[in-house]
């Protein structure tokens, strides 16, 4: 028997390599099949957190143009701002100009003022001296003289006289200036420099000039209004005052010379007040220089109309007591057209008198 060679790559070591080659093939597949999935999940994953990135970038976006939009106009409203701006501080010169005008104006109307009241002066004094006997008669009962530019009680056609007499002073505001423009200039000054505003002085001459015509057997009191009331006597607010005491007469017009016009005018309130006093008076002065521009209640609000100031003074007339002669003294004021015709009226339904002094009475 012949010897056979050994063949190394006999059909068993192929059938082993083969399934070895198998076995490999067949895990490397398994292996890509696991890669593939968890491939396929990064790719969604990272394609989502992409997505919503984008969302945010698009809304970030629309917020900088939202952002852009606001800065423009904030940026035209500070040009239309400084523009307003500019104009304010014109005008505002202007206004400064036009009031150092007014005060060298009424300079020189005062100085103007004064040369003709030195010039009336000499003449009144002759004047005086040549009805001195028929005066001595009639200041010969008073306790107070008034210092003036002679006696011009024949002008007023004011009914002098009665058992209790009232006299109320409008203080308000507007009692500082004829004009508007230097009520506002006056207004702001301090009380010391507005009690010298030449319209109230003129108003508190003019009490001081009624004071001296009271009759030492009457009795009298005074009242300031403007928003309120009050007494210029303070030991007394809802009773008569002697006439004959000097003392009554004298402090009640120290005060009131010291009082600084201030506020609104109430009228409502300074004839209510009238119905305090028992008995009531027989005769009342009122002092004042237009319709009222507050009402019976607190008003808001810095501007009142021609019909409301109409209105409130329609109201306060309700509560006057009747009977009562009403003597108006009215200083003239610019802007109320009415006043004359209204407190005419009623000078003339109370049987009192109507007089509108001139700026250098009495």
């Amino acid at each position: 028997m012949k010897n056979r060679s050994t063949n190394a790559f006999s059909l068993a070591f192929l059938d082993v390599m083969f399934c070895g080659f198998g076995a490999v093939i067949l895990f490397f597949m398994i292996i890509n099949a696991n890669t593939f999935e968890r491939r396929e999940k990064i790719n969604y994953d990272i394609t989502g957190e992409v997505r919503k990135l984008d969302i945010e970038i698009l809304d970030a976006k629309k917020y900088l143009v939202e952002l852009n939009n606001s800065m423009q106009e904030v940026n035209d409203e500070l040009t239309e701002t400084k523009g307003q701006t500019h104009e304010v501080i014109e005008k505002i010169k202007k206004e400064k100009i036009q009031l150092a005008r007014l005060d060298k104006d009424t300079l020189a109307k005062l100085k103007s003022i004064e040369s003709l009241k030195a010039d009336l002066k000499s003449i009144e004094e002759e004047s005086n001296r040549l009805e001195g006997g028929a005066e001595a008669q009639l200041e010969g009962d008073r306790l107070r003289e008034f210092s003036g530019l002679g006696q011009r009680q024949y002008l007023t056609g004011l009914k002098m006289g009665g058992e209790r007499i009232l006299i109320l002073v409008d203080s308000s505001a507007s009692m500082l200036a004829d004009r508007i423009i230097n009520v506002l200039r006056f207004r702001n000054l301090p009380p010391n420099e507005r009690v010298k505003a030449a319209k109230w002085q003129q108003v508190l001459y003019t009490v001081d000039w009624i004071t001296t015509r009271i009759p030492s057997t009457s009795q009298f009191q005074i009242y300031s209004f403007n928003e309120t009331v009050s007494t210029s006597y303070k030991e007394s607010s809802s009773q008569w005052l002697d006439g004959s005491n000097g003392k009554h007469l004298n402090n009640a017009l120290t005060n009131l010379f010291n009082t600084a016009p201030e506020k609104g005018t109430n009228l409502y309130k300074a004839f209510a007040s009238i119905n305090k006093l028992s008995p009531p008076p027989d005769n009342i002065y009122l002092l004042t220089d237009g319709l009222p521009t507050k009402s019976s209640s607190t008003n808001f609000g810095n501007t009142v109309s021609a019909k409301q100031r109409k209105k409130h003074y329609r109201n306060a007339l309700e509560q006057l007591p009747g009977g009562i002669p009403v003597n108006i003294i009215l200083f003239h004021m610019e802007g109320d057209p009415e006043a004359s015709s209204e407190f005419w009226k009623l000078a003339q339904y109370t049987n009192g008198a109507f007089f509108s002094p001139s700026k250098d009475w009495p």
